[in-house]
């Protein structure tokens, strides 16, 4: 059999808000479709509540502490000098690889490992016009390709006069967040910005098909993270780590749509990958390989049994996002055990949820009150995390368990973190460039480079476009 293709399409910031992840009010009818046609992952999560950490760790299969980027991109952080990307370890087994629009994992993306790269716009629509002409290019090539598209999408801001908000009488607000007129109003331009981003993967799979892809290819859809909405993004509960990953097996493999349940991490993503490629998974990769158990039919798995699962639990981290806030988490499929590695108030917002619409419904004295430094919840009875259960000595042996797990695993990885003075300088130095390059923004330029959906303007190495193309 001919060796098989990957389209890789990534968005930014979306978590799970797609109907046929139960979002009501939302228009995603070709993500539904794609969801109908292959494996929707019920219970996938990203290492890291925030970008550049949490797609380092689905390119490179290493989490944020053992890759480098424990923070963002534009804040100076990069990989560490031995890992090995994605796109790197394919084109060294004889894949073309390339790159349009959205990456957030090196302030050079020619040191992502792609044999081309288009960073120049990251809007979805360019990304779309960009990827569909690549793949006209090459499609009738005897070696296989790897395409990465990245959508700036569904980032904020959301101008109304490139994404058209919705109705906020058909929103059906999110459990974990308050339902008042400025939360309706919010969710509005981000239903927008799924709306157009989800037609613009239409137009994209039409041409697949156009081009008699379906049957060698496998189409992956993921996001990095959680909602840009406050105690989703930037946390370590499930709204914050808990990411929609669907695939579409090649129509050749004859693999039945399935929902699959079991966890799965971002670790996973590149070893799964390459498995089923039948590309040699390096020693040094932390994830996990759920290969096996996609291409097998469904009811070969018996349902519900951990035995038969291949991960049993899921470790997340942040370490850095605009301030020092070191936290770190275990979740199983019944329990969530986060431990907070330093007093930080109960709710910590970056700057783009800050300024948000949402952020004026936050109680500001509840977000102010200080963090636990152990938080436990049953997920069973509490999916929304918000009745702590540490204290709870009904739950002591759970609590043992995992801290012991975490704990464990945390020596295992050698993830050691700076003491507290040493993190928040490092924190106040990315901080103090930030703001001083920020007053020089001209009045109507975005301020914050990761809202910035041109590749110069993110604070990359220019308008790359590089490579065959």
């Amino acid at each position: 059999m001919a060796r098989e293709n990957v389209i890789l399409i990534h968005w930014h910031d979306l978590g799970r808000h797609l109907t046929c992840y139960g979002a009501d009010g939302v228009e995603s009818p070709t993500l539904d479709q794609l969801a109908a046609d292959g494996i929707r992952f019920a219970d996938a999560h990203s290492t890291a509540p925030l970008c550049s950490p949490a797609r380092g760790s689905l390119f490179t299969g290493r989490y944020p502490h053992r890759n480098g980027l424990v923070g963002l991109a534009h804040h100076g952080f990069e990989y560490f000098s031995d890992v090995r990307t994605l796109p790197s370890l394919l084109s060294d087994a004889g894949y073309r690889s390339a790159l349009f629009g959205m990456q957030h994992e090196s302030a050079d993306p020619q040191r992502l490992g792609f044999d081309s790269v288009d960073v120049s716009d990251s809007r979805c629509d360019y990304v779309v016009e960009q990827s569909r002409d690549w793949l006209r290019r090459h499609a009738g090539e005897d070696r296989p390709f790897f395409l990465t598209a990245g959508f700036f999408e569904t980032h904020r801001p959301y101008p109304a006069d490139e994404y058209k908000p919705s109705d906020t009488s058909g929103i059906a607000v999110p459990g974990f967040l308050p339902d008042t007129d400025d939360v309706r109003d919010d969710l509005a331009g981000l239903h927008g910005s799924i709306t157009k981003a989800d037609a613009a993967v239409g137009r994209l799979l039409d041409t697949v098909a156009e081009l008699g892809l379906d049957s060698s290819t496998w189409i992956v859809f993921i996001t990095d993270h959680g909602l840009a909405f406050p105690r989703a993004k930037s946390t370590l509960y499930a709204e914050g780590t808990g990411v929609a990953l669907i695939v579409r097996p090649p129509t050749r493999r004859g693999i039945e749509p399935q929902v699959y349940d079991d966890l799965f991490s971002g670790v996973d993503l590149t070893p799964t990958l390459l498995d089923l490629l039948g590309v040699e998974i390096p020693d040094d990769v932390d994830g996990d390989s759920h290969a096996s158990a996609l291409v097998e039919p469904p009811t070969s798995r018996p349902a519900g049994d951990p035995a038969a699962a291949v991960r049993t639990r899921v470790f997340t981290e942040k370490t850095y996002h605009d301030a020092f806030d070191p936290i770190r988490a275990v979740r199983t499929k019944d329990f969530s055990y986060i431990e907070n590695l330093a007093a930080r108030p109960a709710l910590l917002l970056p700057l783009d949820i800050a300024d948000s619409l949402s952020a004026r419904s936050l109680d500001s004295e509840a977000i102010q009150q200080d963090r636990p430094r152990v938080e436990l919840y049953d997920l069973r009875s509490d999916p929304y995390e918000r009745n702590n259960v540490a204290e709870d000595p009904s739950y002591a042996e759970v609590r043992a368990a995992l801290a012991a797990t975490l704990a464990a695993w945390r020596a295992e990885t050698g993830d050691e973190l700076p003491d507290e003075a040493t993190g928040t300088a490092i924190a106040q130095r990315f901080m103090d460039a930030f703001h001083a390059k920020a007053a020089q923004v001209e009045p109507r330029e975005e301020a914050l480079p990761s809202r910035r959906p041109q590749g110069s303007r993110r604070e990359l190495a220019g308008d790359i476009t590089s490579g065959t193309r």
